[in-house]
């Protein structure tokens, strides 16, 4: 793909962006910010971590945005069950007993990992490494994924019993970690309408993964100022407690705060928001868009916030009012 410069790219990109949130909302009714924040995602070369009760279309809105993006897309179900060669493929004898590999489903663009928590922590580890690597190694042989490559896995934050938690160390790995709230009463009246008769909503493929490549080396061009950048750092080392730059709620309501990762996904979040609004440099609006998602998941609350009913968003609220 070639465009005279950098700037008619972003322009380019921006209308790519409306025309897949349109396709999109053939289907997905609502989940206006979530859809947003998953296509963020997906050109930050990040991964999601979905939260949200059965129910509210996580399956089929990572179905319909594989569609769109006319890329492959497999689905696991996570159980207490799985094994890590249910993931990534396991070498079988062939015929002339020579060793041959058999894929797994993490052999493809976008990857829905069903309820996530589901599954031991040597199976939940064996996807993570795929999600760091791009890559998997089976029997001594190294093996490339296909790119792009994206996971989005799902939680259910109900129940809770027979569950693995995934540990802090592999929810960093997650770009963002998103709530997915029940739809308005109107969005549930569009949904109801639409899924108990024949309608059947069918998106087009309105961008191909060569082109999704190309625009995610180009939000990592965009520039950012100086002060963009002290914000999203300073905001990172705030949620640090009893540090030199520590915000006074981080000392009194957190055990554990956000890494360096999550200023990197600050800037490149900011980045990939200012180009979907057609700006070709983030300011600190954009950063803090998308830093309770980014930052929801790095940040560990002591037992006084528990206990006092500080939740999480709270305290983010707070690190983004200075």
């Amino acid at each position: 793909m070639h465009y005279l410069s950098d700037v008619e790219a972003i322009d380019v990109f921006g209308k790519k962006i409306e025309l897949l949130r349109k396709e999109i909302a053939k289907v997905i009714i609502g989940q206006d910010e979530v859809v947003k924040d998953v296509l963020i995602s997906i050109f930050s070369k990040g991964h999601v971590l979905l939260v949200g009760v059965p129910g509210l279309a996580k399956t089929l809105l990572v179905n319909t945005i594989s569609k769109v993006l006319g890329l492959s897309y497999s689905r696991i179900q996570f159980t207490p069950d799985l094994m890590p060669s249910d993931i990534i493929g396991t070498e079988i004898l062939d015929q002339s007993r020579n060793f041959k590999f058999i894929k797994g489903p993490v052999f493809a663009n976008i990857i829905l990992a069903d309820e996530i928590n589901r599954t031991p922590p040597k199976t939940q580890s064996a996807l993570l490494e795929a999600m760091q690597e791009k890559a998997i190694t089976v029997a001594g042989k190294h093996y490339q994924l296909a790119e792009p490559f994206f996971v989005l896995a799902t939680q259910n934050p109900i129940e809770q019993e027979g569950t693995y938690p995934l540990p802090e160390a592999q929810l960093d790995r997650f770009m963002f970690n998103i709530w997915l709230d029940y739809p308005s009463f109107e969005e549930e009246i569009n949904v109801v309408k639409t899924t108990t008769t024949t309608y059947e909503g069918k998106p087009e493929v309105i961008i191909s993964g060569e082109e999704i490549l190309f625009f995610q080396d180009l939000i990592r061009k965009i520039p950012v100022a100086d002060n963009v950048y002290e914000y999203a750092v300073r905001l990172a080392t705030k949620t640090r407690a009893n540090r030199k730059n520590s915000h006074p709620w981080a000392n009194e309501y957190l055990t554990w705060g956000a890494g360096p990762r999550a200023s990197q996904y600050l800037i490149i979040g900011a980045k990939c928001h200012a180009a979907f609004n057609g700006k070709y440099s983030p300011d600190i609006e954009d950063v803090k868009r998308v830093a309770t998602s980014i930052l929801r998941h790095r940040i560990v609350r002591n037992y006084k916030a528990e206990a006092e009913g500080i939740t999480i968003e709270k305290i983010i609220n707070e690190f983004l009012k200075d």
